[in-house]
């Protein structure tokens, strides 16, 4: 068992409070981690603008030098965690027994997390839209065409209050430091391993530790990160997403309601993007915000909803050391059963039906977890409220609606995958507000593109564009 403590700017820290990461399937204590109290964040935020300066004094190159370095470190050397080790094999073992997904899917993660470290030049260069790094760095420079520009940072530090269920999210906050701004933390209670080993390999990666502070705890010290930090990144539901929307120093992260949308010039040969469909709900247990959860038609609505079930409405629970689990398992004693009471009740509403009912109950529950089947519904309209719903686990429902009204009825998308040769609908799709992600033509949801952004640039989110101009005695 390993004992993980608070880090105050890079220094361990243990306190009196501790609580129990536990394997989901045994019941063994992985780790016992330190909670940090809203107080002891309250002082350390004093500090908070050292995190800034000691980054400034490093050049941007020589920080992305070091998360390539980092990289390594984190996919495959033994690292200092808390007051033990970590192999590789660990992380991927300890990860997957508190948060119920399959090993080989944290292996995965890692692999995702090692490619944006890997291609971080690359992929500031393209967030930034070409801007020289020291220009970050100084607060304002000459662009190649010959104009002054200036870009003011928002905050010293950008806090994060992270999740538990979805080890992916992590590749999101990557970018932070090689623009110069600190680290504030608090882990999912569930999913310590990522910040505690990333910040692990950073360090040894020859990172300043003053730049790091990992804060976990329970809700308050998450409603302490946000109310500290002038940027902050949460992950939530919908009530979080509510809650926080419109103020411009949060950028909330919740549910995705993804989408394929099928354009009537296709929609007939719809078998040829069966596989597409079913890897997009599929693929890492269907808990990604870019996961598919709508499938949006206007005919052949109840044959792609029957060919998904086959596909998928067989799926077993698994170990999660198994290769072929599919499914993740939600560790919190009675999370499973209390969505399925939730779709179930949904199911009474006029014009909906579960396709993958004749596969057998959806609902598995084990002695200190529960798990949840692929399931696939089918709406004859937009009407319902299982329509437009997510879930965290292979959910989808399978909508019939005009091609006409569509953009008026799918609500706000994270990814829409419109699968489409249609010019006027393709143009009306680049231009809807309620789209973030747009793919044309045959794209998974899934599938990202690390140059581009994910819900919402990172950049403007941390730095404010200004007027900004320099007399030439001042310059020199």
């Amino acid at each position: 068992m390993l004992k993980l403590p608070i880090l105050r700017w890079g220094q361990p820290y243990t306190s009196l409070e501790e609580d129990a990461v536990i394997h989901f399937v045994t019941g063994e204590t992985l780790a016992k981690v330190s909670q940090a109290n809203p107080g002891l964040l309250v002082r350390d935020m004093k500090q908070a603008w050292r995190a800034r300066e000691i980054l400034t004094e490093i050049p941007a190159p020589e920080l992305i030098g070091i998360m390539k370095k980092a990289a390594n470190l984190f996919l495959k050397e033994t690292l200092p965690l808390g007051d033990g080790e970590q192999t590789p094999e660990d992380f991927a073992r300890q990860q997957s027994a508190s948060t119920g997904l399959p090993e080989h899917m944290c292996k995965g993660n890692m692999e995702k997390n090692h490619l944006v470290l890997t291609h971080m030049d690359k992929i500031l260069d393209a967030l930034t839209r070409g801007l020289d790094t020291s220009i970050l760095t100084r607060g304002y420079g000459m662009e190649s065409r010959g104009i002054t520009v200036s870009y003011q940072v928002q905050a010293p530090v950008v806090g994060m209050v992270l999740p538990s269920n979805s080890p992916g999210v992590h590749t999101l906050w990557l970018p932070v430091i090689p623009m110069q701004v600190g680290l504030v933390l608090k882990p999912g209670p569930q999913e310590p391993w990522t910040p505690y080993r990333m910040a692990a390999a950073f360090f040894e990666a020859g990172l300043p530790k003053e730049v790091i502070s990992i804060y976990p705890g329970g809700g308050d010290i998450g409603a302490e990160v946000v109310g500290r930090t002038n940027r902050c990144l949460i992950f939530g539901g919908t009530p979080t997403v509510e809650r926080y929307k419109g103020d411009p120093r949060i950028q909330v992260h919740g549910p995705g309601f993804s989408k394929i949308l099928l354009g009537d010039d296709v929609v007939d040969e719809w078998e040829n993007y069966l596989d597409l469909m079913a890897d997009s709900v599929f693929l890492n247990s269907g808990r990604g915000c870019i996961n598919c959860s709508g499938i949006w038609a206007s005919r052949h609505t109840r044959e792609i909803a029957a060919a998904l079930a086959e596909r998928l409405g067989q799926v077993e629970p698994k170990p999660p050391e198994d290769p072929e689990a599919g499914i993740a398992a939600f560790t919190v004693p009675g999370a499973a059963k209390a969505i399925w009471n939730t779709i179930t009740a949904q199911l009474a509403e006029p014009g909906v039906e579960e396709i993958t009912a004749k596969f057998g109950p959806r609902l598995v529950e084990k002695e200190r977890c529960g798990y949840l089947r692929p399931t696939v519904i089918h709406c004859d309209s937009p009407e319902p409220k299982l329509a437009n719903t997510e879930f965290m686990f292979p959910f989808v429902s399978v909508v019939q609606c005009p091609q006409e009204e569509m953009l008026e009825r799918i609500g706000s998308t994270l990814v829409c995958s419109a699968i489409t040769q249609e010019k006027k609908w393709q143009r009306k799709l680049i231009d809807a507000p309620q789209i973030d992600r747009l793919n044309i033509g045959p794209i998974p949801t899934i599938k990202l593109d690390w140059y581009q952004p994910h819900e919402g640039n990172i950049v403007q989110f941390l730095f404010r564009p200004r007027s900004f101009q320099i007399s030439e005695a001042a310059a020199q």
